[in-house]
C-alpha cells in the first residue's frame, strides 16, 4: 500500500486548513538538497565574475588544490537540480495533477524557462546588454528542453520513462564518435544535443547572422530528468523503505563511478592518468567530462547526491533548515543572484583583474545572506497563495 509522501520529513509543510483547495505539499529532504546545490552553484559564478584566475580550475597542469575543490564541487548543481525537476515533476501527479494536467504544465513551463534563458538571464544576468544576434543555451535552456520532452514522457508508465532514462545516461557516450559534419544539413541539431559549442546561423560562417552558444547539450539531461520523474516514484513508498532504497541507489552509483573510472574503458571521453602527485592523480580521476555530462560525471555527483538525501529523509538538520528557503523558490533565487553577483562585480573590481579566493568566498557568503531575506519572503507569498502563475516561478 502506498504510503504519504510527506512520511519520513519531520517539518514537511502541511495545509493548515483542510477546506481549502488542496496546497502543494513540501518535502523537506528534496528541498534541502536543491537547496544546498542552489547556494553551491553561486559560489561557481561568483569565482567566474571575481577570481583573478584566467584559466580553465580544472586544468591539472596549472591548477592548485583550493581551486580545483572549488571548481569541482559545483559539479554537483546541475545534475542534481535537472534530477530533482524530473521528480518535482512526479509528485504533482500525487498531489490532484492528471497526465494531460502535467503534460502542459511542462510544455508551458519548459518553453518560458527557455524565453528567460534566452532573454532575462542573458542580457540582465551574464552580460548586462541586449542583444539579438545571439543566445545563451546553458542550464536554464537544457532544464526548459528537458521538460518539453518530459511533457511527451509523462504518458508513459513509469517504468518505460526510468528505462528511457537509463539508456540515454547509460548510452550516450556510444555517440561521443559522432561529429556534426556527418549529419550535413542537420549538423546544427547535433550541436545542440551533444556537441558544446557555437551554432552558426547564416550563409558566411565568418559573418553568422545568428549564433547559439551551446553551453548545455540536451543529451542526457532530458534522460536525467526522465530518471528524475522515475524516481519520483519511491516517494509513495514506506518511509523506511524508501530511505534504505535512496541509500542504496546511492552507494550502487557511487560504486559504479569508481568502478567504471578505474577501468578507462567507458563511461567518459576523457580518460585519468598518473599525475605529478597521487593528490594529482586523484584529480585526474575525479576530472569527467560535463558538456555533455558523462555517464561517469553523473553516476559521480548522483551517487553521493542521493546518500546526502537518505541521510536527511527522517528530518532535516536544524542548523540546515535555512537552506529549505533557497529550495523551495529555485527559479526565483536564480533570476536573482546572476544580477546581483554581475552587478556586485561591476562595482568592485571596475574593470580590474579579480580577486584571490578568499575575496570570492567572502563575496559568495555575503550574496547568500542578501538572498536569503528575498527568498524566504516569496517562498511564503508562494505558499499563502494559490495564482497559477507562481507555479512557474
Amino acid at each position: 500500500m502506498a504510503s504519504d509522501p510527506r512520511a519520513g520529513s519531520a517539518t514537511a509543510t502541511i495545509p493548515l486548513q483542510s477546506s481549502l483547495p488542496p496546497v502543494r505539499p513540501r518535502l523537506d529532504s528534496v528541498d534541502l538538497l536543491r537547496g544546498l546545490v542552489m547556494i553551491l552553484m553561486a559560489l561557481d559564478h561568483t569565482r567566474a565574475f571575481f577570481s583573478n584566475v584566467t584559466f580553465y580550475p580544472l586544468q591539472l597542469d596549472r591548477t592548485w588544490p583550493i581551486l580545483f575543490w572549488t571548481r569541482w564541487f559545483t559539479h554537483f548543481c546541475a545534475p542534481v537540480f535537472v534530477f530533482l525537476a524530473g521528480t518535482g515533476a512526479f509528485l504533482s501527479t500525487t498531489r490532484g495533477k492528471t497526465s494531460a494536467q502535467l503534460s502542459w504544465f511542462l510544455f508551458t513551463r519548459g518553453l518560458w524557462l527557455v524565453f528567460l534563458e534566452c532573454t532575462v538571464i542573458l542580457w540582465f544576468g551574464w552580460s548586462f546588454s541586449i542583444n539579438f544576434r545571439s543566445i545563451g543555451a546553458a542550464v536554464i535552456w537544457a532544464i526548459g528542453w528537458s521538460m518539453v520532452a518530459l511533457a511527451g514522457l509523462v504518458f508513459l508508465p513509469v517504468r518505460y520513462i526510468a528505462l528511457f532514462g537509463i539508456v540515454m545516461i547509460a548510452g550516450h557516450n556510444l555517440l561521443d564518435p559522432l561529429s556534426p559534419e556527418r549529419f550535413g544539413a542537420f549538423d546544427w541539431l547535433w550541436r545542440i544535443l551533444h556537441i558544446q559549442g557555437p551554432v552558426l546561423i547564416g550563409a558566411d560562417p565568418a559573418k553568422p547572422s545568428f549564433v547559439i552558444g551551446v553551453g548545455y547539450p540536451l543529451v542526457p539531461w532530458i534522460g536525467v530528468m526522465a530518471a528524475g520523474y522515475a524516481f519520483g516514484s519511491m516517494f509513495l513508498w514506506e518511509a523506511k523503505r524508501r530511505q534504505r532504497a535512496i541509500l542504496s541507489l546511492g552507494l550502487i552509483l557511487s560504486a559504479l563511478f569508481f568502478i567504471l573510472r578505474a577501468a578507462n574503458v567507458y563511461g567518459d571521453p576523457s580518460a585519468w592518468s598518473v599525475q605529478k602527485s597521487p593528490l594529482y592523480t586523484f584529480f585526474s580521476f575525479i576530472n569527467c567530462t560535463k558538456y555533455p555530462p558523462s555517464l561517469l560525471y553523473l553516476c559521480m555527483t548522483l551517487g553521493p547526491a542521493l546518500i546526502v538525501l537518505a541521510c536527511v529523509e527522517r528530518a532535516t538538520p536544524r542548523f540546515l533548515e535555512p537552506v529549505l528557503v533557497f529550495g523551495r523558490v529555485p527559479l526565483f533565487y536564480y533570476l536573482l543572484h546572476l544580477p546581483l553577483i554581475h552587478g556586485l562585480a561591476v562595482v568592485i573590481r571596475q574593470g580590474g583583474p579579480g580577486y584571490d579566493l578568499p575575496v570570492v568566498y567572502a563575496v559568495w557568503i555575503g550574496v547568500i545572506l542578501v538572498l536569503y531575506p528575498v527568498c524566504r519572503w516569496f517562498a511564503n507569498v508562494k505558499r499563502r497563495r494559490r495564482d497559477a502563475w507562481l507555479s512557474y516561478f
